[in-house]
């Protein structure tokens, strides 16, 4: 069997019911510049990045908001570049009036020095911004399971 290589991630498309809305979320919230979008009725889309990559895509197609009892993506997981910009993510996020899944800064397991802020983008996607170290001392919310897994 040949081998295909390594595989990193391109971009992530998520299915959005409310491009203006999610555009408002993901550019002026979470810091994602618009590189191209495109408006055109039943057409909508905008493919997000940063420092001209492209990261994220949203597509207006959805019906309904996201459903955890369905397969399909189960959370998006950004990786930021300290603890200190995970927390003024989180000042951001709650200024906003953002549904969170844990209050503040939780490690990814008990006793890990990995973990960040866990939350839902405007359809309920479950979204997360870690860190590889900095939540050491935190508590976890669940002992039995890792943080990201069931929220």
């Amino acid at each position: 069997m040949p081998s295909i290589g390594t595989l990193t991630t391109a971009h992530i498309g998520l299915n959005v019911t409310d491009l203006e809305r999610s555009l408002g979320f993901y550019a002026d919230v979470l810091g994602f510049q618009v590189l191209r979008e495109g408006k055109e009725e039943g057409r909508r889309h905008a493919l997000l990045g940063q420092e001209g990559r492209l990261v994220l895509t949203l597509w207006q197609q959805a019906e309904g908001g996201y459903d955890s009892g369905r397969a399909g993506l189960h959370h998006l997981a950004f990786q930021a570049e300290s603890i200190d910009h995970v927390r003024a993510a989180e000042a951001a996020l709650k200024a906003r009036g953002t549904d969170f899944a844990y209050e503040g800064v939780v490690p990814h397991a008990e006793g890990a020095a990995s973990g960040g802020i866990f939350f839902h983008d405007p359809d309920g996607n479950r979204l997360e911004i870690s860190v590889p170290s900095g939540a050491e001392g935190a508590e976890a919310p669940v002992e039995s399971a890792p943080t990201c897994g069931f929220f």
